[in-house]
This record gives structure tokens, sequence and C-alpha cells, in this order.
């Protein structure tokens, strides 16, 4: 365990400093006791309090214990003060034990310093000092100084001071990059129809992370994005160890088989090493994952011996090494675990977990707001309702897919055709979400007033893509923030959302673009396609291990998504497609959905 010191007089901030610095170091991975020397006596409840009488009547420890913690105290009775050393020997293992007083032993120490103490520094007459913390400039100093509030400076001093290596994590500042240009969506002049590979290549270069950073515990980290690369902080595994049960060597010294070793005393178990070093020509009962003691470098399995009480023996040849796991051969200290944008899932956690890692930095979640606009859209809320209405059935389904993704899904409502309620709406999901997707109204229609707003008093790129369904796509900026105009049809919403939002948001939060993986697989259908542009079909794996079409190619029939489980991408070019014909296929897992 390494020490270290904070002192000073009394009001002169240290305790403040002590306890800043703990949530810093602790922060950044490593775990921190503390130990405050009082200079008077003092209680830890008040009389009357059960504690207090159970000492008040003679017992010498009185031990505390609730489902929060547990606390030991013991009563000096006429018994001298223990020192410093003796102290430190109650700690459990710590990375750092960091002392408040004891200004006079001889640990390395930082004096806080405050001017309107009227105080003077400790510094100047012990060489103990190896920093001073003041909310002013103290001259006559051989030793560095830092602002009394700067913590994280004082953190890395300490830090270094103990040789304690810094770990990847620190605590953050709210990081938040600039706000994306109004000019992001633009595209090169003279285009019109663009092809979708060219819209997906466009938006990716275009696109970046929007979203701060934050530090959260890695067992709250599934579905989060790393903001930096996470180094291991020790070797996994930490140290060599068996794969299996059996008796361990040095192979170099048991000379020709077949083999007969006597065996030593005691045995190595996973968390019991073995104490002290095997000889030349000896063996060692040893468990699986126990680390490999001294004297020996390879395993023979139990299966393959037989022993007495004093021996065992086994036939040749056998290998060096066999059967132990070298440290550090799955991850070094130091390595690179996981890089900055990875998507952390399951293993992940255990990953990190296994490499001493606690507390990860990671991208604040994105905020993707969802809002449906139309006259014509009513909530599917048991109603009744006209023909002439249409219950609104994008906004759960997008809601949902920008959950599945990872993303916080705000739910921004309904907004009519009015040009006022539209503004207002926009205004106010600013203030909430990171992007915004709308469905309806991104055309260049009377009554498509997210196209004609944006194009009036935000930025507005109406991007046509050859692309069926969906070829109408508004992408524009409010106040900053982007906003993906989708088609107003359930089916040319789904493709576009999958198609082109997810990459584009992950991008937005942090992870990087993305592509959904597609597989080579034969048609259960034909179908003559005309070329100039791509098309989405709703497909459905079949038991043969063929897939086929839903029968119909409407934009407004929901049923077929609910039917399918993935999409047939057909390419941008003329092709007829006969039953066995290989087409690309992209089951619903791929896009996350």
């Amino acid at each position: 365990m390494k020490v270290f010191g904070v002192v000073g007089w009394k009001n002169s901030g240290k305790t403040g400093l002590v306890e800043r610095l703990v949530t810093e170091i602790t922060g950044r991975g490593f775990s921190v006791a503390t130990l405050k020397h009082a200079h008077h006596r003092f209680d830890v409840d008040h009389k009357g309090k059960d504690s207090y009488r159970h000492r008040e009547a003679g017992a010498n420890e009185v031990l505390l214990a609730s489902r929060q913690r547990w606390a030991l105290m013991h009563e000096l009775r006429n018994e001298d003060e223990p020192t410093l050393a003796q102290l430190l020997t109650h700690f459990s293992p710590n990375d750092l034990v960091l002392i408040e007083g004891y200004k006079r032993d001889g640990h390395q120490k930082i004096e806080a310093n405050r001017a309107a103490t009227g105080q003077p520094l400790i510094a100047l007459e012990d060489d103990t000092i190896v920093g001073v913390a003041s909310d002013h400039d103290p001259d006559g100093l051989s030793v560095p100084k830092f602002d009394l509030d700067d913590t994280v400076s004082i953190a890395d001093f300490v830090l270094q001071q103990v040789g304690l290596e810094q770990t990847q994590v620190q605590t953050m500042p709210d990081l938040t990059p600039p706000t994306m240009r109004n000019d992001c969506f633009a595209l090169p002049e003279g285009v019109n129809w663009m092809p979708v590979d060219e819209a997906l290549a466009h938006l990716e270069g275009r696109l970046g992370c929007v979203v701060g950073q934050e530090n959260i515990i890695v067992s709250d980290a599934t579905g989060r994005v790393l903001a930096q690369p996470q180094v291991a902080l020790r070797s996994n595994p930490p140290g060599a160890n068996s794969a299996m049960d059996g008796y361990g060597f040095a192979a170099d010294t048991i000379g020709a088989a077949p083999y007969v070793l006597p065996l030593v005393e005691g045995r190595a178990a996973a968390g019991a090493p073995f104490d002290g070093a095997v000889p030349k020509g000896h063996a060692v009962r040893i468990l699986t994952g126990a680390l490999v003691p001294l004297g020996v470098d390879t395993v023979v399995m139990e299966e393959d011996v037989s022993r007495t009480d004093t021996h065992i023996a086994f036939q040749g040849p056998i290998k060096a090494g066999s059967n132990t796991r070298k440290a550090g051969e799955d991850v070094e200290a130091g390595q690179v675990a996981l890089p900055a944008g990875h998507k952390l899932c399951s293993p992940d956690l255990a990953l990190l977990t296994g490499l001493g890692i606690s507390e990860i930095a990671v991208h604040k979640p994105l905020r993707v707001g969802v809002l449906s606009t139309g006259d014509e859209i009513i909530a599917a809320d048991g109603g009744a309702s006209g023909p002439d209405k249409t219950y609104d059935a994008n906004r759960p389904m997008l809601l949902s897919m920008a959950a599945r993704w990872g993303f916080e899904a705000c739910d921004l409502g309904h907004v009519n055709d009015d040009r006022d309620l539209l503004k207002a709406s926009l205004n106010a999901a600013c203030e909430q979400v990171d992007v915004i997707l709308t469905t309806g109204g991104a055309s260049a229609g009377d009554e498509d007033h997210v196209s004609a707003l944006l194009r009036d008093e935000g930025a507005l790129e109406a991007w046509r893509i050859a692309l069926k369904p969906g070829r109408p796509l508004a992408l524009g900026m409010w106040h900053g923030v982007p906003i993906f105009g989708l088609p107003g049809n359930p089916v040319a919403a789904f493709v576009c959302a999958a198609i082109f939002a997810h990459p584009s948001l992950s991008a937005l939060s942090g992870a990087g673009w993305v592509q959904p993986q597609g597989f080579m697989v034969p048609a259960a259908f034909s179908k003559t396609k005309k070329a100039g542009r791509r098309e989405y079909l709703r497909a459905k794996m079949q038991p043969d291990g063929r897939v086929d079409v839903y029968k119909s190619e409407g934009s407004g029939r929901i049923s077929g998504l609910s039917w399918a489980d993935g999409l047939v991408e057909l390419p941008d070019g003329a092709q007829v497609i006969a039953e066995g014909d290989l087409v690309r296929y992209i089951p619903y897992g791929s896009l996350k959905i």
C-alpha cells in the first residue's frame, strides 16, 4: 500500500483537500483509504446511544454493523496512543492511504495553506513536505506549489510521488463537442438524384460525435460507448497459473522417462499459492487456476499420474510449459484492451473487470427525439376516428427502433400542420434532445411545413435518393440540432431509418459509422427490376434456407413489416431474379431491430 499525507494548521483546508482527492483518485480506478488524526478526545456517536453505553460500561472493543457498513472501535484504557505504523496495519489492502495529520511522521506530505489562517508554512521547516497547495502565492519555497482548488493537478502529483501509474480513466469535465455547422448536410453542387451508396458516404464523411462524456462504473456500462481507449490496469492472467489439476515441476530437471518424482509437502490452489520454491527434480500438487510456484514451469495432468503419499510416476514425453498459462497471455498490463468508440456488451464487462478496471469514461447517451406531424395523424387511444384520420404508427415504431439501437428515445409528441406550433415544438425539442427524427411534412407540398420551416428559418437539404421506398429525405439543422425528416408512409419511414438514420445516429453517439451485415441466400421469388434506384423488399427467411418477399411493395402496408424478419436489398442496376438466384438478405438482427 502506498501512503501519502496532507497536513496543515487548523482551518487551512486540509480536510476539504483530502475529500476532493478521494473523489478524484477513486474516479481514476484506484482504491483509497483515509486516516484522520485528531488531537482531542472524540466520539463517533452521541451519549445515550447503544455503542456509547457499551463502551462506558467497560467494553474494550465495540463493533457496529449495519447493512451499509461496519466499524470497529477500540478503547484505549491506560494504553499508549498507537503509532501511525501500527494503525496502518489495520487497513485492508488498498492502492493508497491518504493521511490527514501526523505531520511529524516521515511519509511524504503536501501542505494545505490558506492566507486567512495567518499560520506559517510547515514546509519551511519540514523536509518531508514535497508540495504546497495554497490559495495564495507563498514565497521562498523549494517545493512545487499548487492552487488549493486545483484537485486534478494535485492528484496527478500525489500519484506520481507514490509511484502509482495513471489509469486512462480520469474525472472528466463535461466535454461536449462543438455544435454541427448548418451546412453539414449540404450536397455537392449539381447533385440531383443521389445513389444510396453516395448518400451514405456523404453522411459518413460529415457526421461526428455530438455528445459529451461522463464516468460510470463498469457494471452499469452495458450498451454505452467508450470515450477513450481503455488500457489494462493489470495483466490477464495476472500471474502464471495451472490450466488443470495435476502436478507441477521444472521440465528440464527430471531426466528421462518414465518419471518418478518425490512430492513436496503442501499444494498450490487458486487463491492459496504454494509457500516457497519447489526443489529441482521434485513435484508439487497443483490445482486449476493456482499460481505456478517458483521452480515449476510444467504441469502433468492428474489423469496421467500414479501416486503414493510421497511420490508420483508418469510416462513421457511431456513438453516444457504444458498445461500452464503465462502471465498476460490474454492481455498484458498497459495494453489497449478496447478502443475508443467501442459499444460495450456483456463480454466486455467481463474483460474490463478482469483487467482491474472498475470505472470508465463513456459518451453520454445520445438523446433521440421523435416528432410526428400532420393534421391527418391522431393517437391510437381508442377514440372514434373517421376515414380521413390515420393512427400515428410511425412514432412508436421509431421510438422503439431508437431504444433498440441503444439511444435515449424521447417522445416529442405530435404537432398539426401549423407553422407556429411546429416552430414552438422544435424550439422546445432542442432543449431536450441531441437529434430529431420527424415523420411527414418533409416533401415540397403545400402542407409540408417541416421542410418549409427549415428552409426559411433553419438549414435544409432536400435529398432525393434513388431509393424505393423512401425517396424524399429532408436533412437539416435547427439551432445546432440535426433533424432527419423521414417520409410519412410507415414502410418508407422504416427503411430510411434503418438504412440512413441508424448509421448516422451511431456516428453522432460517438460509436462511429455502422453498416448492417448482409448474407447472400437463394431467392424463393422471381422479380424483374428496372435500373435507376436501389430497392428494399420486406423479406422472410423460409425453413428451406431460401428467402421470400412480401406479396405487395406498397409503402403503406404496415403488415408487411410485421410479417418480415429482414429486408432483401436489390442493387441499383436492372436485374431479373429467378427462384434460386442469390440475393442479399439483411436480417432485422443485423439492423439491430
